[in-house]
Protein backbone atom coordinates (compact mmCIF):
# COMPACT_ATOMS: atom_id res chain seq x y z
CA UNK A 1 0.00 0.00 0.00
CA UNK A 2 1.52 3.49 -1.12
CA UNK A 3 2.72 5.33 2.05
CA UNK A 4 0.05 8.49 2.76
CA UNK A 5 1.95 11.87 1.69
CA UNK A 6 2.46 14.16 4.57
CA UNK A 7 1.06 17.73 5.06
CA UNK A 8 1.99 20.49 6.55
CA UNK A 9 -0.53 19.09 9.51
CA UNK A 10 1.46 16.37 9.76
CA UNK A 11 4.68 18.37 10.24
CA UNK A 12 3.10 21.06 12.93
CA UNK A 13 2.32 18.03 14.77
CA UNK A 14 5.73 16.10 14.92
CA UNK A 15 7.54 19.45 15.16
CA UNK A 16 5.30 20.67 17.77
CA UNK A 17 3.98 23.99 16.76
CA UNK A 18 0.93 26.02 14.61
CA UNK A 19 0.40 25.05 10.69
CA UNK A 20 0.85 28.52 10.80
CA UNK A 21 4.12 28.16 12.13
CA UNK A 22 5.52 25.28 9.45
CA UNK A 23 4.10 27.62 6.58
CA UNK A 24 6.05 30.63 7.55
CA UNK A 25 9.22 28.85 8.30
CA UNK A 26 8.94 26.65 5.09
CA UNK A 27 8.54 29.23 2.95
CA UNK A 28 11.08 31.25 4.25
CA UNK A 29 9.14 34.66 5.90
CA UNK A 30 12.06 36.05 6.58
CA UNK A 31 9.67 39.61 8.12
CA UNK A 32 8.61 37.04 10.97
CA UNK A 33 11.44 36.08 13.59
CA UNK A 34 11.42 32.92 14.68
CA UNK A 35 13.75 31.03 17.57
CA UNK A 36 16.72 28.95 16.10
CA UNK A 37 15.82 25.91 17.86
CA UNK A 38 11.86 26.08 16.16
CA UNK A 39 13.37 26.42 12.83
CA UNK A 40 15.65 23.57 13.30
CA UNK A 41 12.48 21.55 14.98
CA UNK A 42 10.41 22.33 11.88
CA UNK A 43 12.96 21.30 9.11
CA UNK A 44 13.49 18.30 11.48
CA UNK A 45 9.99 17.41 11.18
CA UNK A 46 9.61 18.07 7.68
CA UNK A 47 12.87 16.14 6.26
CA UNK A 48 11.78 12.79 8.69
CA UNK A 49 8.00 13.11 7.06
CA UNK A 50 9.91 13.83 3.25
CA UNK A 51 7.21 16.58 2.94
CA UNK A 52 7.44 18.93 0.05
CA UNK A 53 5.96 22.35 -0.32
CA UNK A 54 3.25 22.50 -3.15
CA UNK A 55 4.80 23.10 -6.57
CA UNK A 56 2.27 26.15 -7.59
CA UNK A 57 3.06 27.95 -4.18
CA UNK A 58 6.95 27.49 -4.99
CA UNK A 59 7.20 28.95 -8.12
CA UNK A 60 4.73 31.71 -7.02
CA UNK A 61 6.96 32.25 -4.13
CA UNK A 62 10.25 32.32 -6.19
CA UNK A 63 8.82 35.10 -8.35
CA UNK A 64 8.32 37.28 -5.18
CA UNK A 65 11.54 36.58 -3.88
CA UNK A 66 13.31 37.76 -7.51
CA UNK A 67 11.63 41.40 -7.69
CA UNK A 68 13.17 44.73 -6.96
CA UNK A 69 10.78 47.46 -7.69
CA UNK A 70 11.76 50.97 -8.32
CA UNK A 71 10.16 54.35 -7.88
CA UNK A 72 11.24 56.80 -10.66
CA UNK A 73 9.99 60.09 -11.29
CA UNK A 74 10.73 59.80 -14.94
CA UNK A 75 11.30 57.72 -17.49
CA UNK A 76 12.63 60.59 -20.00
CA UNK A 77 15.15 62.20 -17.89
CA UNK A 78 19.04 60.50 -19.69
CA UNK A 79 20.25 60.62 -15.87
CA UNK A 80 17.41 58.36 -14.57
CA UNK A 81 18.22 56.19 -17.71
CA UNK A 82 21.60 55.96 -16.86
CA UNK A 83 20.69 55.11 -13.33
CA UNK A 84 17.92 52.39 -14.14
CA UNK A 85 20.65 50.38 -16.68
CA UNK A 86 23.15 50.51 -13.64
CA UNK A 87 20.26 49.34 -11.71
CA UNK A 88 18.94 46.71 -13.98
CA UNK A 89 22.76 45.22 -15.28
CA UNK A 90 23.40 44.20 -11.57
CA UNK A 91 19.68 43.03 -11.65
CA UNK A 92 20.15 40.75 -14.30
CA UNK A 93 23.25 39.16 -13.36
CA UNK A 94 21.76 38.32 -9.88
CA UNK A 95 18.65 37.00 -11.32
CA UNK A 96 16.18 39.59 -10.26
CA UNK A 97 13.24 41.22 -12.32
CA UNK A 98 13.06 44.93 -11.94
CA UNK A 99 9.45 46.57 -12.08
CA UNK A 100 9.53 50.08 -12.07
CA UNK A 101 7.15 52.54 -10.65
CA UNK A 102 7.43 56.11 -13.01
CA UNK A 103 5.96 58.71 -10.06
CA UNK A 104 5.94 61.71 -12.94
CA UNK A 105 6.57 63.52 -9.87
CA UNK A 106 2.83 63.33 -8.70
CA UNK A 107 2.47 62.72 -5.11
CA UNK A 108 -0.96 60.89 -6.07
CA UNK A 109 0.85 58.62 -8.12
CA UNK A 110 3.87 57.92 -5.44
CA UNK A 111 1.14 57.01 -3.09
CA UNK A 112 -0.64 54.80 -5.34
CA UNK A 113 2.23 52.76 -6.15
CA UNK A 114 3.66 52.79 -2.04
CA UNK A 115 -0.19 51.38 -1.24
CA UNK A 116 0.87 48.21 -4.15
CA UNK A 117 3.85 47.42 -2.26
CA UNK A 118 1.61 45.28 0.34
CA UNK A 119 0.69 43.23 -2.53
CA UNK A 120 3.36 42.66 -4.73
CA UNK A 121 5.43 42.19 -1.66
CA UNK A 122 9.14 43.14 -3.76
CA UNK A 123 12.66 41.93 -1.70
CA UNK A 124 13.61 45.29 -2.13
CA UNK A 125 12.98 49.07 -3.19
CA UNK A 126 15.34 51.80 -5.07
CA UNK A 127 14.01 55.29 -4.61
CA UNK A 128 15.92 56.70 -7.43
CA UNK A 129 14.85 60.50 -6.06
CA UNK A 130 14.12 61.57 -2.28
CA UNK A 131 10.76 60.59 -1.78
CA UNK A 132 8.14 62.98 -1.27
CA UNK A 133 7.87 64.90 2.13
CA UNK A 134 4.64 63.52 2.97
CA UNK A 135 5.61 60.33 2.50
CA UNK A 136 9.08 60.50 4.15
CA UNK A 137 8.05 58.55 7.45
CA UNK A 138 6.10 55.70 5.72
CA UNK A 139 9.40 55.43 3.45
CA UNK A 140 11.87 55.47 6.72
CA UNK A 141 8.97 53.00 8.29
CA UNK A 142 9.33 50.63 5.22
CA UNK A 143 12.75 50.36 5.44
CA UNK A 144 12.75 48.49 8.55
CA UNK A 145 10.97 45.87 6.92
CA UNK A 146 11.77 44.98 3.79
CA UNK A 147 16.00 46.36 1.95
CA UNK A 148 15.03 49.76 0.89
CA UNK A 149 17.63 52.09 -0.62
CA UNK A 150 17.36 55.78 -1.44
CA UNK A 151 19.47 57.40 -4.27
CA UNK A 152 19.77 60.34 -2.26
CA UNK A 153 21.28 63.90 -2.00
CA UNK A 154 23.36 64.38 1.28
CA UNK A 155 21.08 65.22 4.35
CA UNK A 156 22.71 65.89 7.75
CA UNK A 157 21.21 62.39 9.33
CA UNK A 158 19.51 59.38 7.90
CA UNK A 159 18.05 56.21 8.81
CA UNK A 160 17.77 54.39 5.02
CA UNK A 161 20.62 52.97 3.26
CA UNK A 162 21.54 55.99 0.41
CA UNK A 163 23.66 56.52 -2.01
CA UNK A 164 24.15 60.01 -1.66
CA UNK A 165 25.23 63.09 -3.46
CA UNK A 166 26.56 66.39 -2.15
CA UNK A 167 25.26 69.06 -4.26
CA UNK A 168 26.42 71.91 -2.88
CA UNK A 169 29.99 70.47 -3.65
CA UNK A 170 28.70 69.63 -7.25
CA UNK A 171 28.02 73.30 -7.26
CA UNK A 172 30.95 74.69 -6.23
CA UNK A 173 32.66 72.30 -8.51
CA UNK A 174 30.90 74.43 -11.46
CA UNK A 175 31.20 77.50 -10.34
CA UNK A 176 35.02 76.91 -9.75
CA UNK A 177 35.84 76.68 -12.96
CA UNK A 178 34.00 79.32 -14.33
CA UNK A 179 35.73 81.26 -12.24
CA UNK A 180 38.99 80.33 -12.87
CA UNK A 181 38.30 81.09 -16.36
CA UNK A 182 37.81 84.95 -15.43
CA UNK A 183 34.29 84.42 -15.63
CA UNK A 184 32.42 87.21 -13.20
CA UNK A 185 28.93 87.42 -14.38
CA UNK A 186 27.45 84.25 -15.09
CA UNK A 187 23.79 82.82 -15.30
CA UNK A 188 22.34 79.46 -13.80
CA UNK A 189 19.57 78.16 -15.20
CA UNK A 190 17.35 75.32 -13.90
CA UNK A 191 13.99 73.36 -13.52
CA UNK A 192 11.57 74.59 -11.08
CA UNK A 193 12.62 75.22 -7.37
CA UNK A 194 10.18 73.29 -5.18
CA UNK A 195 9.95 71.94 -2.08
CA UNK A 196 9.84 68.67 -3.55
CA UNK A 197 13.27 68.76 -5.29
CA UNK A 198 15.31 70.77 -2.75
CA UNK A 199 18.63 69.44 -3.61
CA UNK A 200 18.48 71.69 -6.95
CA UNK A 201 18.72 74.56 -4.89
CA UNK A 202 21.21 73.04 -3.03
CA UNK A 203 23.55 72.96 -6.37
CA UNK A 204 22.60 76.75 -6.80
CA UNK A 205 23.90 77.65 -3.14
CA UNK A 206 27.28 75.75 -3.51
CA UNK A 207 27.80 77.93 -7.37
CA UNK A 208 26.81 81.25 -5.33
CA UNK A 209 28.64 80.74 -2.18
CA UNK A 210 31.96 80.23 -4.41
CA UNK A 211 31.19 83.14 -6.32
CA UNK A 212 30.64 84.76 -3.33
CA UNK A 213 33.94 83.87 -1.94
CA UNK A 214 35.47 85.76 -4.33
CA UNK A 215 33.70 88.95 -3.33
CA UNK A 216 31.25 88.77 -6.64
CA UNK A 217 27.84 88.16 -4.28
CA UNK A 218 25.48 89.26 -6.81
CA UNK A 219 27.16 88.35 -9.97
CA UNK A 220 25.29 84.88 -10.37
CA UNK A 221 21.91 85.45 -12.02
CA UNK A 222 19.32 82.78 -11.35
CA UNK A 223 17.19 81.71 -13.92
CA UNK A 224 14.13 78.86 -12.98
CA UNK A 225 11.56 77.75 -14.76
CA UNK A 226 8.20 77.84 -13.50
CA UNK A 227 6.41 75.63 -10.63
CA UNK A 228 3.89 74.31 -12.90
CA UNK A 229 6.31 72.61 -15.45
CA UNK A 230 6.72 70.15 -12.39
CA UNK A 231 3.50 69.45 -12.70
CA UNK A 232 3.40 68.47 -16.10
CA UNK A 233 4.12 64.77 -17.47
CA UNK A 234 7.72 65.07 -18.87
CA UNK A 235 8.51 64.79 -22.28
CA UNK A 236 11.91 63.85 -23.72
CA UNK A 237 12.28 67.27 -24.67
CA UNK A 238 11.33 68.96 -21.53
CA UNK A 239 14.69 69.46 -20.04
CA UNK A 240 16.39 70.80 -23.13
CA UNK A 241 13.47 73.09 -23.93
CA UNK A 242 13.39 74.72 -20.60
CA UNK A 243 17.29 75.35 -20.87
CA UNK A 244 16.42 76.44 -24.33
CA UNK A 245 13.66 78.95 -23.03
CA UNK A 246 15.14 80.33 -20.41
CA UNK A 247 18.47 81.04 -21.73
CA UNK A 248 16.46 83.02 -24.77
CA UNK A 249 14.23 85.03 -21.77
CA UNK A 250 18.05 86.26 -20.33
CA UNK A 251 18.64 87.00 -23.80
CA UNK A 252 15.33 89.06 -24.19
CA UNK A 253 15.78 90.67 -20.78
CA UNK A 254 19.35 92.22 -21.91
CA UNK A 255 21.20 90.13 -18.68
CA UNK A 256 25.00 90.32 -18.81
CA UNK A 257 26.80 87.22 -18.43
CA UNK A 258 29.96 85.56 -20.00
CA UNK A 259 29.09 82.51 -19.17
CA UNK A 260 25.77 79.94 -18.38
CA UNK A 261 25.92 76.99 -15.88
CA UNK A 262 22.67 74.47 -16.72
CA UNK A 263 21.26 72.52 -13.70
CA UNK A 264 22.07 69.33 -15.85
CA UNK A 265 23.70 68.49 -19.21
CA UNK A 266 20.06 68.61 -21.10
CA UNK A 267 19.36 71.90 -20.12
CA UNK A 268 23.24 73.30 -21.19
CA UNK A 269 22.42 71.68 -24.71
CA UNK A 270 19.34 73.84 -24.88
CA UNK A 271 21.25 76.93 -24.17
CA UNK A 272 23.61 76.11 -26.42
CA UNK A 273 20.88 76.07 -29.28
CA UNK A 274 19.28 79.18 -27.82
CA UNK A 275 22.80 81.31 -28.14
CA UNK A 276 23.71 80.11 -31.24
CA UNK A 277 20.26 80.77 -32.66
CA UNK A 278 20.98 84.42 -31.37
CA UNK A 279 24.48 83.97 -33.01
CA UNK A 280 26.08 84.13 -29.85
CA UNK A 281 29.59 82.26 -30.36
CA UNK A 282 29.73 79.37 -27.71
CA UNK A 283 32.60 79.36 -26.02
CA UNK A 284 34.10 82.78 -27.59
CA UNK A 285 31.22 84.80 -26.73
CA UNK A 286 29.34 82.62 -23.80
CA UNK A 287 30.92 79.48 -22.44
CA UNK A 288 28.37 76.82 -21.19
CA UNK A 289 28.93 73.92 -18.25
CA UNK A 290 26.54 71.35 -17.68
CA UNK A 291 26.32 68.45 -14.95
CA UNK A 292 25.66 64.70 -14.92
CA UNK A 293 28.09 63.83 -18.21
CA UNK A 294 25.40 62.15 -19.59
CA UNK A 295 26.51 60.01 -23.09
CA UNK A 296 25.65 62.79 -25.47
CA UNK A 297 27.93 65.15 -24.06
CA UNK A 298 30.79 63.05 -24.92
CA UNK A 299 29.77 63.13 -28.47
CA UNK A 300 32.27 65.11 -30.26
CA UNK A 301 30.06 67.62 -31.80
CA UNK A 302 28.54 68.60 -28.51
CA UNK A 303 31.87 68.49 -26.22
CA UNK A 304 30.27 69.83 -23.33
CA UNK A 305 32.21 70.65 -20.31
CA UNK A 306 30.46 68.84 -17.02
CA UNK A 307 30.32 67.46 -13.60
CA UNK A 308 30.66 63.77 -13.64
CA UNK A 309 29.03 61.85 -10.82
CA UNK A 310 29.25 58.49 -11.53
CA UNK A 311 25.53 58.34 -12.46
CA UNK A 312 25.51 54.32 -13.71
CA UNK A 313 27.76 53.08 -10.73
CA UNK A 314 24.80 54.59 -8.30
CA UNK A 315 22.56 52.12 -9.93
CA UNK A 316 24.70 49.72 -9.61
CA UNK A 317 25.74 50.28 -6.11
CA UNK A 318 21.92 50.55 -5.10
CA UNK A 319 21.00 47.25 -6.46
CA UNK A 320 24.08 45.94 -4.81
CA UNK A 321 22.97 47.40 -0.98
CA UNK A 322 20.06 45.51 -1.85
CA UNK A 323 20.91 42.30 -2.72
CA UNK A 324 23.91 42.05 0.11
CA UNK A 325 20.47 43.38 2.40
CA UNK A 326 18.29 40.40 0.97
CA UNK A 327 21.43 37.89 1.48
CA UNK A 328 21.54 38.92 5.22
CA UNK A 329 17.76 38.29 5.87
CA UNK A 330 18.38 35.54 4.67
CA UNK A 331 20.53 33.94 7.69
CA UNK A 332 18.25 34.95 9.87
CA UNK A 333 17.91 31.35 10.90
CA UNK A 334 21.48 30.97 11.86
CA UNK A 335 21.09 33.93 14.46
CA UNK A 336 22.20 36.86 12.53
CA UNK A 337 20.62 39.88 12.54
CA UNK A 338 21.52 42.78 10.13
CA UNK A 339 22.07 45.80 11.21
CA UNK A 340 24.70 47.58 8.99
CA UNK A 341 23.16 51.24 7.39
CA UNK A 342 25.39 51.60 3.71
CA UNK A 343 26.09 55.74 3.05
CA UNK A 344 28.03 56.05 -0.15
CA UNK A 345 29.11 58.76 -1.84
CA UNK A 346 31.09 59.90 -4.72
CA UNK A 347 33.53 62.74 -4.86
CA UNK A 348 32.52 64.69 -8.55
CA UNK A 349 34.77 65.25 -10.95
CA UNK A 350 35.22 68.06 -13.60
CA UNK A 351 35.23 66.81 -17.03
CA UNK A 352 36.52 69.83 -18.81
CA UNK A 353 36.01 69.73 -23.21
CA UNK A 354 35.13 72.63 -25.68
CA UNK A 355 31.93 74.69 -24.41
CA UNK A 356 34.19 76.80 -21.89
CA UNK A 357 37.08 79.02 -22.39
CA UNK A 358 38.34 82.18 -20.76
CA UNK A 359 35.95 84.82 -20.08
CA UNK A 360 36.03 87.40 -23.51
CA UNK A 361 37.33 90.42 -21.39
CA UNK A 362 40.11 88.14 -19.81
CA UNK A 363 40.78 86.53 -23.58
CA UNK A 364 41.03 89.98 -24.97
CA UNK A 365 43.68 91.27 -21.84
CA UNK A 366 46.05 87.83 -22.61
CA UNK A 367 45.87 88.33 -26.47
CA UNK A 368 47.14 92.14 -25.64
CA UNK A 369 50.10 90.35 -23.22
CA UNK A 370 51.19 87.92 -26.01
CA UNK A 371 51.79 90.86 -28.27
CA UNK A 372 53.54 93.15 -26.20
CA UNK A 373 56.08 90.12 -25.79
Amino acid sequence: MARKKATSSDVAKRAGVSQATVSMVLNKKYNVSFSRETVERVEKAASELDYQLPSRKNRKENKKEKLIVVFCPTLTSPYYVLLLQGIESVANEQGYGVFICNTQRAAELEEKYLRMMSDVRPQGIIYTCNPHPDFQKQVEEMAKEIPLVIISNKEKTTTVDAINQDNTVVGRLMARHLLDLGHRDVAFITPPLTKRQWQRSKRIDGFVKEFEKEGLKGHVIIKAADESIDRQIPRMDSEYSMGYQLTMELLEEGKTFTAIAGQNDMMAFGAIDALQEARIHVPRDVSVIGCDNIFYSGIRRMSLTTIEHFVALKGRDACDIIIRKIDTNNKLFMGLQPTSLYNIEYAPRLIVRRTTSYAKTQRISRNKKEKNK
